[in-house]
């Protein structure tokens, strides 16, 4: 047995348009911190490589600085914070690879 309950179409309206709010936000969030974080872990981990790891370094500094000037993710503090990590591991990556870069420029 169920109960009727009365059906309001304009209850469902709002409802489906906070639904449909949600999911596009999450659906198109910010994606520079994310970009930031897996250029600045590629730099580290292709370090030896020439000039690839000082290029995807500089890369990860580039996003996650724009990332951080960003009002939008400015005020998402975990955004923000994943930016600052991606500037961080890239400037790890542009170390690492100058480091290894120095004694190959001895050599020359």
């Amino acid at each position: 047995m169920t109960a009727a309950v009365p059906h309001s179409p304009r209850a469902d309206n709002c409802m489906r348009s906070s639904i449909d709010a949600n999911e596009t936000g999450n659906q198109h969030g910010p994606r520079l911190p994310a970009v930031s974080i897996a250029l600045g872990a590629l730099s580290v981990a292709t370090f030896w490589v020439v000039a690839l790891g000082f290029i995807l370094g500089l890369a990860a500094v580039v996003c996650g600085a724009i990332a951080t000037s960003r009002s939008a993710d400015a005020d998402d503090e975990a955004a923000s914070l994943r930016a600052l990590l991606g500037v961080v591991a890239g400037a790890a990556g542009i170390t690492v690879s100058a480091i290894a870069l120095f004694p190959m420029l001895a050599q020359l």
